[in-house]
């Protein structure tokens, strides 16, 4: 009532008693109708608000976590998979999941993409989205980005001291009696693996030519096509 007096006393000819007590209705209505977003409890890539998940390995989210190492830094990383199921299982009226990634796991984006693709929910990117994140974000329906942000693509890569852990961890399973046997399985492997990601582009309604182009940029360079290409391609599209 206080608030009520003193505009009375500075604007007299404004309110009456009956008109200052709807407008505080409407604002205290207008407040309890927007949720809160919902933090507490989520590793530091994630949150959710109302009805989608927002996902961002760029910008550790979660407030008060102090040493964010084991949500696996600014990346992609193996161990979101099991943390995004959680969520979506826990929160199932989520329709979208927002993204904001510069890329990372290979296997934790395809992961990812499939439980995206399976609750047939919409993405959209707010910020970028880049390499790995890309397979995310064409597992949704609906795909759409806000002004200003970027989709890029690029080569994938494999560094030399992963290659080498991954010799020395299954050169005996695999009957590799030299690196030079290693190699020969790499070159295969590879060519599998280029087919089997234009296959899921195209899949998922994207031009086979520009799934073609998206090979050409070297792994420490992105390209990023322009929005009308990117809706000329079928990346974004407003219809499943």
């Amino acid at each position: 009532m206080l608030g009520y007096v003193l505009t009375r006393f500075m604007y007299p000819h404004l309110l009456s008693l009956e008109r200052y007590l709807a407008i505080m209705l409407a604002l205290c209505t207008a407040m309890v109708a927007f949720p809160a977003v919902a933090r507490e409890g989520l590793p530091a890539k994630f949150m959710v608000d109302g009805t989608t998940l927002i996902y961002d390995t760029d910008n550790l989210l979660s407030v008060g976590k102090g040493d964010s190492s084991n949500d696996g830094g600014g990346e992609i990383g193996d161990e979101d998979i099991q943390a995004f199921q959680n969520i979506l299982e826990s929160n199932p009226a989520i329709t979208r999941v927002q993204l904001n990634s510069g890329g990372g796991s290979v296997y934790a984006g395809s992961a990812i993409a499939e439980l995206v693709e399976a609750r047939a929910l919409d993405t959209w990117v707010v910020g970028e989205c880049v390499s790995a994140c890309v397979d995310v974000f064409l597992a949704g329906q609906k795909r759409q980005m806000t002004l200003g942000s970027r989709i890029g693509f690029h080569q994938r890569d494999w560094s030399p001291k992963a290659v080498q852990s991954y010799y020395r961890l299954w050169r005996k399973d695999e009957n590799w009696a030299t690196p030079f046997e290693f190699g020969t399985w790499i070159y295969r492997d590879t060519q599998a693996e280029v087919f089997r990601h234009l296959k899921y582009m195209m899949r998922h309604g994207v031009d086979p030519v520009f799934a073609i182009e998206t090979l050409k940029t070297a792994p420490e360079e992105v390209w990023y096509p322009t929005r009308l290409r990117l809706m000329a391609a079928g990346v974004l599209r407003e219809k499943p």
